[in-house]
């Protein structure tokens, strides 16, 4: 067992900032912020209800989470080729790099796009290639998931699966996010089987606003290998203590619980009462462009809202790198580098 040695109130934001961790979180059409969304309308001719770059952000209003949606695909209508999608994504990458991510799991949805008429092949190429230069001029590791939007039907998640089948090299699992209520994890219970039969990951959005009942179901229905946000299983003392015993990692995004107003302030954000009842808790940014931080921004704002400690911070980013679905090779020496960094503050304070 590693030994977190305690590291003064004063060094430990640089500590959050500089070392290793995973984003197992992130919504890449999230991370199209304002400017981007501006020059990618430019050169495509796009029009936006919007007069400029402060008059979209001031938009940036989210009561919950339906409200943010609209104004998330109001957004991506600008994406329409290949090269945007590279660009968004390189740009995100450029901000992962400045804040010591070593592993990204992005999160896409494809049907956003090809609803609008923009191709598959569009969509994945440019991620996938944003993903391979990640991989060679930052030393990111990075893979794509493809994720189904709840509030359309199983049939249509079905179809997009199979739509993206000659990309299967190119992404690694899939997902299940959009607007969370009344859309049940049940709902994609085929979908799930048949991308568990094609040897993808599977992840699902639970728990965010809806009922701990999600949770259960996309672990028992959809058998996923984790959970994103699953914030609200604080009210389920049983399925607490099944997280915690089998070790499922939930992937929170407290700025994003903050913006879209599941939790009043980051003060009363139950991060900290997960990660003492045992439970694999990790950080992410979510949508970072419309919730105000990226992933050391997540950090920052978090620890000093709740008052969290070095030995949490390493909990936090160990659970980061163990819960990603990279080789384990690669784990092994992000989890070696993640030790040397704590040593090396810990000598010199």
């Amino acid at each position: 067992m590693f030994k977190v040695h305690a590291v003064s109130p004063e060094r430990l934001p640089e500590l959050l900032c500089v070392m290793p961790k995973a984003e197992l979180h992130i919504h890449i059409e999230g991370s199209l912020e304002p400017e981007l969304i501006f020059a990618l309308a430019q050169r495509n001719g796009v029009s936006l209800p919007y007069a400029n770059v402060q008059a979209l952000r001031n938009a940036y209003a989210f009561t919950d989470l339906q409200s943010f949606l609209d104004l998330y695909y109001a957004g991506a209508s600008v994406l329409l080729h290949e090269q945007d999608f590279y660009d968004m994504a390189w740009t995100y990458f450029l901000k992962a790099k400045a804040d010591h991510v070593v592993r990204a799991e992005l999160f896409f949805d494809p049907q956003t796009h090809t609803a609008r008429g923009v191709p598959m092949a569009s969509v994945i190429e440019g991620l996938s290639r944003a993903c391979r230069d990640a991989h060679t001029q930052l030393n990111i590791s990075a893979d794509l998931i493809l994720c189904f939007l709840r509030h359309l039907s199983e049939e249509d998640a079905l179809a997009t699966l199979e739509e993206a089948m000659p990309w299967r090299e190119q992404f690694i699992g899939v997902g299940l996010d959009s607007s969370e209520l009344g859309h049940p994890p049940e709902k994609f219970a085929q979908a799930f089987a048949r991308a568990r039969e094609l040897g993808l990951h599977v992840v699902a959005h639970a728990g965010e606003e809806g009922p701990p009942a999600y949770i259960w179901s996309a672990l028992d229905v959809l058998k996923v290998e984790r959970i994103d946000h699953g914030v609200q299983a604080i009210h389920d003392a049983a399925l607490m203590k099944r997280l915690a015993y089998s070790q499922m990692p939930l992937t929170v995004c407290p700025l994003s619980n903050l913006k879209l107003c599941v939790f009043k302030s980051l003060a009363d954000h139950n991060l900290g009462q997960m990660l003492d009842a045992g439970l694999c808790v990790t950080v992410n940014s979510d949508d970072p462009a419309y919730f105000g931080g990226y992933l050391n921004d997540n950090y920052l704002q978090t620890f000093s809202a709740l008052h969290l400690n070095a030995q949490q911070a390493y909990k936090l980013a160990a659970n980061s790198i163990e819960a990603s679905f990279a080789p384990e090779a690669d784990k092994h020496r992000w989890m070696h580098e993640l030790k040397a960094c704590f040593q090396g503050f810990a000598e010199q304070d």
